[in-house]
């Protein structure tokens, strides 16, 4: 609220000296942008004590852990070099055969 009274002062000397109205758009659109900010923060931190512990537990669920995106990893460069070479394995075939 402190800023709020701040910020009134300073728009009113602002507009005594008569600034560019491009100026006055930019502050403007920096101070309701800052404003929707702090209300969004707001409505977190009162909200985040509601949520709910079972939408949480599927969340852990959901997500994959280290070990699994590993093996995965794993299984990928596997699958990678066994294509390369069999691909290798048919040009070489392929330049005697010439």
């Amino acid at each position: 609220m402190e800023t709020m009274h701040e910020l009134i002062p300073f728009a009113k000397e602002m507009l005594s000296q008569k600034p560019n109205r491009k100026m006055v758009k930019l502050y403007m659109l920096g101070s309701v942008l800052a404003f929707f900010g702090v209300v969004i923060g707001l409505v977190e931190t009162v909200c985040s004590p509601f949520t709910s512990p079972e939408r949480l537990e599927e969340e852990r669920r959901a997500a994959p852990t280290q070990e699994q995106r590993e093996q995965q990893q794993e299984n990928l460069i596997l699958e990678k070099s066994k294509k390369a070479a069999l691909l290798q394995r048919s040009l070489v075939t392929r330049q005697h055969a010439s």
